[in-house]
């Protein structure tokens, strides 16, 4: 049995590759997100994107930022070969909307930002007010969650390498020349 933190060191390339792939799929295969909430509405990229570039000992850093920022730099950065390290988010589902960042390195969420929740007028709406906000909070959790099963699922098929990948080098490559 491998010791956890030489498990850590070994896998946590799989964070960075899922979040790179989740760029992919909701610019180019939107319609797949669909499988892990029937209620989605919309899933983007928002306000900050991290990709970090990993080359002859030494760690070349990408941060994109602004709410209204051009990612050209974030699909130059993959170009050379970086990866998405940290993801910034904007979640719809029915009617509601989160917005939350992903860390690739252990898929830590932060910066979870629910929506509303109906007012507390008395003591007794306390505890229904917890308890949908804790359902706001799973329900985002449930994304990664689900998204990360489907990648994982993608990643051990043998299509990976050779349907997934070129896919994903074809977009890239298709950004550069636009």
């Amino acid at each position: 049995m491998l010791d956890v933190a030489v498990s850590y060191n070994r896998y946590k390339f799989l964070g960075d590759e899922f979040l790179t792939w989740l760029w992919f799929v909701m610019e180019k295969q939107p319609e797949a997100l669909r499988e892990t909430d029937p209620e989605l509405k919309s899933l983007d990229v928002g306000n900050r994107i991290v990709l970090e570039n990993h080359r002859n000992h030494t760690k070349e850093s990408i941060t994109i930022k602004g709410d209204q920022a051009g990612l050209e730099e974030g699909t130059l950065a993959l170009w050379k070969g970086a990866l998405v390290t940290e993801l910034n988010l904007v979640y719809k589902s029915g009617s509601h909307e989160w917005r939350f960042s992903v860390k690739g390195e252990n898929l830590h969420l932060s910066g979870l930002k629910t929506p509303q929740t109906g007012p507390v007028e008395n003591k007794e709406d306390m505890e229904g007010a917890v308890l949908e906000k804790v359902f706001l909070y799973e329900k985002a959790l449930a994304l990664i969650y689900n998204l990360y099963n489907l990648f994982i699922r993608l990643r051990l098929a043998p299509k990976w390498k050779n349907e997934v990948v070129p896919q994903i080098k074809n977009w890239i490559l298709s950004q550069q020349s636009n």
